[in-house]
């Protein structure tokens, strides 16, 4: 995709390629190929379409029914923060105050487009020639050209004095290789300029992978890590008066559910007990696993690993439960019989502080019935031990 072909498909022409590949999409994509420069498509236009037909029918897991209109890149559409997500976000930054709003690296503008629906004026800011003709075709096919401009340029160059707020979403990919980069000192705006913007602008947000290092945390800010459906998407650091807790958990499933605390407490230590809780990945990485030992009356088996164990089952939106039957040394001999014994031919299998290869081992067992279970791969005091169990509904 360059820019001539994006221009291409934002005419009359190219629209009705893209309606002609989103009806194809999901098939064989020679033969749609073949389809489309049947129909009279030229191939150029006709493969720019289909790469977009493909890439918005991924894209209706993150941005729902507002997929079919937008102008995407692989890179991007990765990168790019899912809708509930961006909204919930856009809705604090509009509680807060916030009016305007510099998105400096806005890539495709999911967020941007998110804080536009809640009313904020947004200058965006893009290094990329080709993202930032795409986020503004975006913010035009959901009508909100009024709310959310795009400029090209160099995000450490935009006046932010000029806005009441700020968002940053550095580039965590290298622009060669787009290989993903882990180290936050080699985001593109640079990790210093990023963590600066709260220094000037006192409603700052920035979004950072979720494996964030605590110890590069600015001071005073709120960490925040958000989980969907049980996976891991994203942190952000909440800065100046935008941070209100020192660590959050924010768990999206039907509702939204937040932990809050200090990241610091540490859970009780005691052996394992009935129920099992396997905490939301959220909360596990915002450490806050002691906070949710206390609404749980829970303990930690082993105080490095995240499973809490408790005497009675309770409904959390926090953590998954698990009834435990046998807590066994792990052997491979033992845990066989066992199962073998019992007729399990099903198995789930978990793992925290285990070194085990869990498709490895379902390999191992050689698994023969018409029973099911959950194995859990854990260390208690030191020891590499399994749990067997079944999940609490």
């Amino acid at each position: 995709m360059d820019l001539d072909q994006l221009a291409a498909l934002r005419t009359p022409a190219g629209s009705a390629a893209l309606a002609a590949a989103g009806e194809l999409a999901g098939g064989d994509p020679l033969t749609a190929a073949s389809a489309l420069r049947a129909a009279g498509v030229p191939p150029t236009l006709a493969a720019a379409a289909l790469t977009q037909a493909e890439l918005r029918h991924r894209a209706v897991g993150k941005f729902g029914a507002a997929a079919a209109g937008m102008f995407l890149t692989r890179p991007g559409l990765e990168q790019a923060t899912r809708r509930v997500v961006a909204d919930r976000r856009a809705a604090r930054l509009a509680a807060a105050g916030v009016r305007t709003l510099a998105d400096l690296g806005c890539g495709l503008g999911a967020d941007a487009l998110a804080a536009a629906r809640a009313g904020i004026r947004v200058y965006g800011v893009e290094a990329d020639p080709l993202t930032a003709e795409m986020a503004a075709a975006n913010a035009a096919a959901a009508g909100l050209s009024e709310l959310f401009t795009v400029e090209c340029g160099d995000a450490t160059t935009f006046d932010v004095s000029g806005v009441d707020g700020v968002f940053c979403d550095p580039a965590r990919r290298s622009s060669g290789t787009g290989r993903r980069i882990f180290d936050p000192r080699a985001y593109s705006p640079p990790w210093d300029f990023v963590t600066g913007l709260a220094e000037r602008v006192r409603h700052t947000v920035v979004k950072v992978a979720p494996g964030l290092d605590h110890a590069l945390i600015p001071a005073g800010a709120e960490a925040e890590w958000v989980a969907v459906d049980g996976d891991l998407v994203e942190a952000a650091l909440w800065c100046g008066e935008l941070a209100e807790v020192p660590r959050r958990a924010t768990v999206h499933r039907t509702e939204i559910h937040q932990l809050t605390g200090s990241g610091a407490a540490e859970a009780p230590v005691g052996p394992p007990r009935r129920y099992l809780y396997d905490p939301d990945p959220a909360v596990a990485r915002a450490h806050l696993v002691a906070e949710l030992a206390a609404e749980l009356d829970a303990t930690l088996a082993d105080p490095s690993i995240a499973y809490l164990y408790a005497d009675r089952p309770t409904r959390t939106p926090f953590a998954r439960c698990l009834e435990i039957t046998d807590v066994l040394p792990f052997s491979l001999k033992r845990l066989r019989t066992l199962l073998r014994e019992r007729r399990v031919g099903r198995v789930e299998i978990l793992k925290r502080g285990s070194a085990l290869v869990p498709e490895q081992l379902r390999r191992d067992l050689r698994l023969a019935g018409d029973a099911a279970a959950s194995l859990v791969l854990t260390r208690v005091d030191g020891a590499p031990t399994v749990l067997i169990g079944r999940p609490v509904d």
